[in-house]
């Protein structure tokens, strides 16, 4: 009965989309999967819809039949999100990229979801303007507001919940609906823009985004320092936050990231041991005076080695190499695969548990490099085993699995940016307790025949 209701949505979808909904095996194998080391599985047919109209009729024929729809962006998450469990048709978004507006004196812009940050910032160069939330991979805006992705910016800039202004959503039954307005602050109900921005998928579509948009800066200053400790990197940080000192990005990456980094990036050449990559912006006297102060509390804490990037191409080199810490981090075991996870605690409990999951990393006997966005208390943890070890694999997911509950002891979240999907749910219980059980309620009265996702951040089934 259930293939039969997927084939009738085919066809009915075919009716509407033509060649753009796909059955073709390698179209769904990379619909099938996203960049974590999750289980494949191939949903039915993948749908290229251009418009919200097409994504409202598309959805009014998944309820009819029943049919489970997975949005998609890019494939960049790392939770398993986007993984179609229960089939079904994965809604690629990636035609809908147009950026609609763009609003200089009021510092937002209004764009479809399959814009990336990258397309965005490209078209806002000559406007003196720029999108700030920089998770590292180019991922779509809708897949970003989807998952609430932050990055390397948020110390200073915020996360796509403070960034993203209103919302354009399909939901299950092909309703459209919006969400918020242009205006910078409401008290007109509830907050429904901020209920959809980390829903993963499981609520709706996001068919179009107004996000807030920040002027760019007249100096840029980046640099990297080491440590010996990696205590002393973390307290140095909560020192100048508690000083004020506004660090646009501060990213934390431990000594066997560096050694990782060095192998990856033979260029980097830094010593191997617990840095700090910082971006200083403002205009040229306070960047030197965020500098100088930040040099000062450095001290405090042994800080060597101070390597200064003021040109954008040296600049842009020390941040790609940043972004591409997941590769760095397997060059240190060749023919490696790796369980990812994060967490994220109070800024003042961040070197203790960094701390308590390097001893959990020592008595693992495990390879787990760590990376941070030391300024707002989030760490990850690039796990890595031997593909072709199930036992290896298994204690990997259990040093993940323990690594979320430290966070929790320190009075953390399981995940501060990679999100929910299936990887995090087994934890939702015990981090949200009563209030888990409201998020079902709230799925279920918006998609009460679980089409949407489902299998991801909460089952109501």
């Amino acid at each position: 009965m259930t293939e039969g209701k997927t084939a009738a949505a085919i066809s009915a979808l075919k009716d509407i989309l033509g060649d753009r909904l796909s059955t073709g095996e390698s179209i769904r194998e990379i619909h099938g999967r996203d960049e974590a080391y999750s289980t494949p599985a191939l949903p039915d047919a993948v749908a290229f819809p251009e418009s919200t109209e097409e994504v409202s009729e598309m959805m009014k024929i998944c309820s009819q039949y029943r049919v489970p729809v997975v949005p998609f962006g890019i494939g960049t998450s790392l939770e398993g999100h986007v993984i179609p469990i229960h089939g079904g048709i994965s809604v690629d978004t990636s035609r809908m990229n147009k950026v609609l507006d763009i609003h200089e004196s009021d510092l937002d812009a209004v764009v479809q979801p399959g814009v990336s940050r990258t397309q965005l910032n490209d078209e806002l160069r000559a406007t003196g303007l720029m999108f700030t939330v920089d998770p590292g991979a180019d991922a779509t805006l809708g897949g970003m507001a989807a998952t609430r992705a932050s990055g390397t910016n948020t110390v200073r800039y915020g996360t796509m919940r403070e960034n993203v202004l209103a919302l354009e959503v399909v939901l299950p039954d092909g309703t459209i609906i919006e969400t918020g307005s242009r205006a910078r602050k409401s008290s007109a109900g509830y907050d429904l823009t901020h209920f959809f921005v980390g829903s993963e998928g499981t609520l709706g579509i996001i068919t179009k985004l107004t996000v807030r948009l920040f002027g760019q800066p007249d100096a840029i200053l980046a640099a990297t320092c080491a440590y010996e400790t990696v205590d002393d990197a973390v307290n140095t940080v909560i020192m100048a936050i508690q000083m004020g000192i506004p660090m646009a990005r501060v990213e934390l990456l431990d000594e066997m990231q560096m050694k990782g980094m060095n192998i990856f990036n033979p260029e980097l050449n830094l010593p191997e041991k617990p840095h700090l990559f910082l971006e200083f912006h403002g205009s040229d006297a306070s960047v030197k005076e965020q500098v100088e102060l930040f040099a000062s509390v450095g001290e405090e804490f042994g800080v060597s080695g101070f390597q200064w990037a003021t040109k954008a191409e040296d600049r842009n080199r020390l941040w790609a190499a940043r972004h591409n810490a997941y590769y760095a981090g397997k060059s240190l075991r060749k023919g490696c695969e790796s369980v990812v996870t994060d967490c994220c605690v109070p800024i003042s409990a961040l070197a203790d548990c960094i701390a308590r999951t390097k001893e959990l990393i020592e008595e693992a006997g495990l390879i787990a490099p760590i990376v941070g966005h030391v300024g707002d208390g989030n760490f990850h943890l690039l796990i890595l085993f031997d593909p072709n070890d199930p036992d290896e694999f298994m204690c990997a997911k259990s040093l993940a699995s323990d690594v979320n509950r430290v966070a929790l002891s320190f009075g953390g979240t399981v995940t501060g940016e990679h999100g929910v999907g299936t990887g995090k749910k087994a934890y939702m219980v015990e981090e949200h307790g009563p209030a888990y059980a409201l998020m079902a309620t709230l799925k279920r009265a918006i998609d009460p025949e679980n089409i949407m996702n489902p299998g991801k951040v909460v089952d109501i089934n």
